[in-house]
């Protein structure tokens, strides 16, 4: 082994006006010139002898010795983790070669230097320098040079050009078309090289993402607007809102429109469904676009050029539902109608406390569980049966009977023609509250069908406008009208109900239904005429009359015309603070909380959880905390990373919170996790069900009922009849268990209250809605759910479906299909094509589909005319799969 020699301080050694860098390289180079292998130590001379011929005045010399680089930086391999060794070792000659490019004159020369010197500005970037951007800008940006160094040269300078184009931004500099020119070649360089992700990052930093459409081809055109999909919920608006305009149009140049259509529906404008409709290539294209419409309750009869078309009416009335959720429940073999007493099992609650089974409460608990366990099968053992009917009305007493003559209506859900007439008996009723339940029935007969005779509003609008009406048969017509008639935007229907709003003589409970019926049926439009009748009746109201339990839901008629619509209320929320009274502050709340419910928007998040965070003192209201609560949840459902976060928020507020606040957790959980029954949220909720504020207790056992609701969860069906029997003799909390055991096993475990469909991308307002209503009305259930106002639970019968997928052939009628049913998988930004499913197991149609899953075709004798397989879906049949099998 050879010593090494100590040598005294040369020259070189002395801090010189040469950079640090060039310093430490030939100190490198002189103090381990062992330690470089001979490869090296010769790549390191060939290198400086290149240099210096650079340095020599010939231009021939110069352009032989620039190829002599090129050549020798492109023929070096080196791994993925290190630096290419050519770059390393090119560091100590990086300001010697940007003093050559200076001094040169001949342009052809000079442009080959800047592409080199480009590329080493990546290796040596100099902070704010950007000298990758600024050789390549000089060395010309055509789309060969651009891409002659490779993938990682192009992210770097992708990079730069991000960096650049935000300084100018900031300097209000106009002068920036040389850096949209250069991001166009690497957006075609990253298109044609499976990376666009990195294309559509670059041109969101430019403003510019529209301009991805011309870029995309048949192959990669998916990939794309799934990612671009993906990211609209985390990006500010307007921007979210751009992208999806982007991916639709997109998908409208490929010819996809029922992929375009959802995102259309999301955008809200009813010329991009138009136009998606009229790019539709054939009959059964529209039929599969129409029974999409259905699902978001969009009825645009318009659409339709031929109305004796009866086949694609039929589509977008869903009048075919009702039948095709029967077929389903044969196949299931759920025909057999359930009594109350199946679901409670009481025979495994180890009460030893016999409970009084005719006591009104009881058997009022009996009507809702009955109601939601044999929804929409059209039978049932308590009110269908010939005999039982009116013995079972008249075995609850006062608003009972109205909800158990209403809860027919839940049980023919769907089935206009059958429905109407076992409801005809009731109608004609001496008792009041038992007429009111049948009128309410027929709005909840109605709902998600439309109906062509539209026998609602024949049937209702006469108890409404007649002045001679009992209050509570006005009062279930206004709330029958607001169910069947939701998001249907109908004048009409409008018309009927502004009067009651307005008129100070009538009474605050009626006028508040009315306004919330108005809010449903004109929901997310921002209809002013509604809003400033809903504002003027608020401030022509005795303060008196605004402190009533029923007050809220004009708020909340209110705060839903201005669902999912964003900004658009700035004005209103004006007008509200000249209202003094507290519903002004509950009002503008809830407006926030709809007008960004399913954003996943973080500033308004923040907005309202320093809302939650008030300690307010005994007199002041405490609705509006409770109502941000909610709207925490309302506003991170429909993005999954918000979700999660807000259900560990919810923790901390439960630790922290006000009494007010604590209630309104579980429900807000609720919200977020509807028919989803994640075990992290059932223990959490079963924790608060034992809590000692029985608010707190009532709201976390009702919003364990909606978690699991229409999934029949096994575990958590245990946990309700454990709490059945611990709360045994307090009839308050029996009921809401009850309820929620109902709830867990609504439609025989064939349905979901989930507002998400359409593989989770599309969310229906009616439904939100739907779900909404039960849920404030349990924020004070002591008042209303848990006294006179049961009814407002039969609102969830607007977030009822089936979660089932049925598919359909060519005529239109019900086919079995193979189809692979996993959880779902997500695949956004991924190479290749990676499966979008996992852990799947193979079914024959109809199945039903849990939250969290996903359906794929699994036999390829059928193409699907949607990429969602997810309620109904056309299948058209492959004709090469024929071919095959004949030749078999």
């Amino acid at each position: 082994m050879v010593e090494k020699k100590s040598t005294p301080p040369t020259s070189d050694d002395v801090l010189n006006p040469k950079t640090a860098a060039e310093k430490l390289t030939k100190n490198k180079a002189k103090d381990e010139q062992d330690e470089l292998s001979e490869e090296d130590q010769q790549l390191v001379s060939e290198l400086e002898m290149i240099v210096e011929r650079l340095k020599e005045s010939s231009v021939d010399i110069h352009r032989v010795a620039l190829e002599n680089l090129n050549n020798v930086i492109r023929s070096t391999t080196g791994s993925m983790t290190s630096v290419p060794k050519p770059l390393k070792y090119l560091k100590a000659h990086y300001e010697t070669l940007i003093e050559l490019y200076d001094q040169w004159m001949d342009e052809s020369n000079k442009r080959a230097l800047a592409s080199i010197l480009s590329l080493l500005g990546m290796a040596y970037d100099r902070e704010g320098k950007r000298d990758c951007l600024k050789y390549r800008l000089l060395a010309g940006i055509d789309d060969e040079s651009i891409s002659e160094w490779g993938h990682e040269y192009v992210r770097h300078l992708a990079m730069e050009v991000g960096e650049e184009y935000a300084i100018k931004v900031e300097e209000y500099s106009d002068n920036t078309e040389y850096l949209i020119e250069t991001a166009l070649k690497v957006v075609s360089f990253c298109m044609k090289h499976n990376a666009e992700a990195d294309a559509v990052d670059l041109l969101e930093e430019l403003d510019r993402h529209e301009l991805i459409a011309d870029y995309v081809t048949e192959e990669t055109f998916e990939r794309v607007c799934l990612y671009m999909i993906s990211c609209a919920p985390l990006l500010a608006p307007p921007s979210d809102l751009g992208f999806l305009e982007t991916a639709r149009k997109i998908y409208h140049k490929f010819g996809k429109p029922s992929q375009s259509l959802p995102l259309s529906i999301r955008l809200g404008r009813q010329e991009l469904i138009k136009e998606d409709w009229d790019s539709c290539s054939s009959r059964l294209e529209k039929a599969q676009l129409a029974y999409i419409m259905a699902r978001q309750q969009i009825h645009m009869p318009e659409l339709i050029e031929d109305y004796e078309d009866e086949e694609l009416i039929a589509c977008m009335n869903n009048t075919n539902l009702s039948k095709n959720y029967l077929n389903l429940a044969r196949d299931l073999e759920l025909l057999d109608p359930k009594s109350p007493e199946d679901i409670y099992k009481s025979h495994l609650e180890n009460t030893t406390v016999e409970v009084t089974l005719d006591s009104a409460r009881h058997n009022l608990a009996s009507t809702f569980v009955n109601a939601f366990v044999n929804a929409g099968y059209g039978t049932d053992k308590l009110m269908t049966t010939s005999t039982e009917g009116k013995d079972w009305i008249f075995k609850n007493k006062d608003k009972g009977m109205l909800s158990a003559a209403a809860s027919l209506g839940m049980i023919m859900l769907w089935d206009v023609d059958m429905g109407l007439t076992q409801i005809d008996k009731y109608m004609y009723s001496e008792d009041d509250t038992v007429k009111a339940g049948a009128i309410l029935a027929i709005g909840m007969l109605t709902s998600s069908v439309y109906d062509e005779a539209d026998a609602a509003k024949a049937l209702l609008t006469e108890y409404i406008a007649d002045e001679n009406s009992q209050a509570i048969i006005k009062l279930a017509a206004i709330s029958g009208m607001g169910i069947a008639y939701a998001g249907t935007n109908r004048e009409d229907i409008i018309e009927t109900l502004l009067p009651i709003i307005s008129d100070t003589d009538v009474t605050i409970d009626l006028s508040s239904i009315a306004a919330l019926s108005a809010g449903l049926v004109c929901i997310g439009s921002g209809n002013s005429d509604v809003s400033s009748v809903i504002l003027q009746a608020m401030m022509e109201r005795l303060d008196s009359e605004l402190n009533h339990k029923y007050a809220r839901f004009m708020a909340l008629g209110l705060g839903l015309l201005y669902l999912g619509t964003q900004d658009k209320y700035d004005a209103i929320l004006e007008t509200l603070k000249a209202i003094t009274h507290p519903i002004g502050k509950q009002s503008s709340i809830l407006m926030q909380v709809c007008a960004y419910a399913g954003t996943g928007n973080v500033l308004e998040i923040q907005k309202l959880l320093h809302i939650c965070a008030e300690h307010l003192g005994e007199k002041e209201d405490q609705l509006p905390q409770a109502f941000a609560v909610l709207g925490v949840g309302l506003i991170s459902m429909g993005e999954s990373i918000g979700s999660e976060m807000s259900l560990r928020t919810f923790d901390h507020l439960m630790q922290y919170g006000e009494p007010y606040v604590r209630r309104t957790v579980p429900l807000a959980m609720a919200i977020v996790c509807a028919s989803n029954p994640l075990v992290g949220v059932l223990d959490t909720l079963n924790k608060f069900s034992h809590d000692n504020d029985k608010a707190v207790a009532t709201s976390a056992i009702f919003s364990m009922g909606i978690v699991g609701a229409g999934t029949n969860n096994a575990r958590l069906a245990q946990l309700l009849r454990q709490l059945a029997t611990y709360y045994h003799k307090d009839p308050d909390m029996l009921f809401t268990v009850r309820i929620a055991q109902g709830l867990l096993h609504m439609g025989k475990g064939t349905m979901t209250v989930n507002p998400y469909h359409h593989d989770r991308t599309l969310l229906s307002h009616t439904a939100l809605a739907g779900l909404l209503i039960p849920i404030v009305a349990m924020i004070n259930a002591e008042k209303l759910i848990m006294t006179d106002s049961h009814f407002l639970l039969y609102y969830l019968v607007r977030a009822m479906y089936p979660r089932f997928l049925i598919t359909l052939d060519e005529n239109l009628e019900s086919v079995s299909a193979n189809v692979r049913v996993g959880q779902a998988v997500d695949v956004v930004g991924q190479v290749g094509r990676p499966k979008t499913i996992t852990g799947f197991q193979s079914h024959d149609t109809p199945v039903l589909l849990a939250h969290s899953e996903r359906a794929e075709i699994g036999t390829e004798k059928y193409i699907p005319l949607t990429t969602v397989l997810e309620g109904f879906v056309i299948l058209t049949k492959n004709p090469e799969y024929e071919e095959e099998d004949e030749s078999k």
